[in-house]
């Protein structure tokens, strides 16, 4: 049976839409969760910058300080997301990134057929780009904070040298950054997207279109007025 706002989502997430009709998104918990490790990359990316590229580390300076700034955000790069595990919705959210459904196939066939039609790319609270993109990601960070941590302290696996933890880290770092370039890129050509991050609410209209599948999983009822956001009596 659908469930009305103010309920709760079989994935655990709240469905109350706000006075204007949209539907909810993101909890406080991802949001955060976001923002913060995205702070610390942009720091890892900027201080290896700096120690790396030879005019901007002329133009910089500060060595050592780049370099204490480098270790201590990458090794604070996965507290975010150990710290967002408290949180119901965020576990939620993990629980759909890391489930493939028979539609995230669909939605791959029609990205690689170019097929732009409504409802050619079926996708659930997070498409298949998405889902790959953060699994990819997750694996990229443990990579770096792995080989960073072997650059860092010598003799923490005899048999891994450190020409080989610095060949792995350089070149997964420049493979992040290209990946995390196209990522702000698709962003910024979907304003809705960034606002569900931002405010945890996208319109009904982008969710149709965009994610159809999620609507129809946590069967979410949105309401227009403001007087119908309370919950319904049981």
């Amino acid at each position: 049976m659908p469930s009305t706002a103010g309920s709760t989502a079989r994935t655990g997430t709240p469905t109350r839409p706000d006075a204007a009709g949209r539907v909810r998104r993101f909890g406080a918990a991802q949001r955060l969760v976001h923002r913060a490790t995205g702070y610390l990359m942009l720091l890892c990316l900027v201080s290896a910058a700096c120690l790396y590229i030879g005019p901007l580390a002329l133009l910089v300076g500060r060595r050592p300080l780049m370099v204490t700034v480098h270790e201590w955000s990458g090794i604070f790069l996965p507290l975010p997301f150990l710290l967002g595990l408290l949180s119901a919705e965020f576990r939620a959210d993990l629980r759909r990134l890391n489930r493939f459904a028979v539609y995230d196939r669909q939605w791959l066939r029609a990205v690689r057929r170019r097929r732009t039609a409504p409802g050619a790319r079926p996708a659930g609270k997070f498409n298949a780009g998405q889902k790959l993109y953060a699994g990819w990601l997750a694996g990229a960070v443990l990579t770096m904070t792995s080989t960073g941590l072997l650059m860092w302290c010598t003799g923490l696996l005899p048999l891994i040298s450190r020409t080989s933890a610095i060949f792995v880290h350089d070149l997964l770092a420049w493979a992040i950054t290209f990946v995390l370039i196209g990522h702000a890129r698709r962003a910024l050509g979907d304003p809705e997207a960034r606002l569900g991050m931002r405010t945890g609410y996208v319109s009904r209209s982008w969710a149709e279109t965009h994610h159809p599948r999620w609507l129809e999983e946590d069967g979410m009822d949105v309401v227009t007025d403001e007087s119908d956001t309370r919950p319904s009596p049981p």
